[in-house]
């Protein structure tokens, strides 16, 4: 059994996790998941409107999808902030069992980002969607009842600790360290 933070441990973080940068972030890891509960990380790949991310299960099916069966292309990226995860696991090693996709340094608030807010990630181009990200059983499994019950509070929903869906609008490459940009209606960078 893992020693999970405490509610007020938890607190305690929350002011590293205000201090993301609000416009230009970093990509800080990749994580696909091949296979239920299997976790893969990656330095670098594909993106597309298709596979979403290349190698990563959502292809094969999710918990959402469109009336004919597919997958539904609102919930194809998974992204949390790397500081909240960094709170949450308390060691790196243990980000990807979060299941998200990416882990960005970036204020991923719903202050900050708007549905429909699209993001520059290497060549790629990805879109916020409007649908909710709220911590599970699982999530509670791997970091502990106070961390479900800190996401999933009034402060986590509007900070979204426990994260945001994106949908891929241009197919591209993406990289650790790559610079993560908010891009204006004219997308162009902010």
């Amino acid at each position: 059994m893992e020693n999970h933070l405490t509610i007020d441990q938890l607190h305690a973080g929350l002011s590293r996790v205000r201090q993301s940068p609000v416009d230009r972030g970093k990509l800080k890891a990749i994580v696909i998941r091949p296979t239920t509960n299997e976790r893969v990380s990656l330095s670098e790949c594909e993106v597309s409107p298709d596979l979403g991310v290349h190698g990563d299960n959502w292809a094969n099916g999710c918990w959402k999808s469109l009336p004919d069966g597919s997958p539904h292309p609102d919930v194809q990226i998974a992204i949390m902030n790397t500081r909240t995860i960094a709170l949450l696991a308390k060691t790196e090693s243990r980000w990807p069992l979060a299941g998200d996709n990416l882990y960005i340094d970036l204020d991923l608030s719903t202050e900050n980002l708007i549905a429909g807010q699209r993001l520059s990630i290497g060549s790629a181009v990805l879109e916020i969607t409007d649908v909710l990200h709220s911590g599970c059983e699982k999530f509670g499994q791997r970091y502990g009842s106070d961390a479900v019950e800190f996401v999933n509070s009034n402060i986590g929903r509007t900070l979204r600790l426990r994260g945001i869906y994106a949908k891929v609008v241009t197919a591209g490459v993406i990289r650790i360290d790559d610079i993560v940009s908010k891009l204006g209606s004219n997308g162009c960078r902010r």
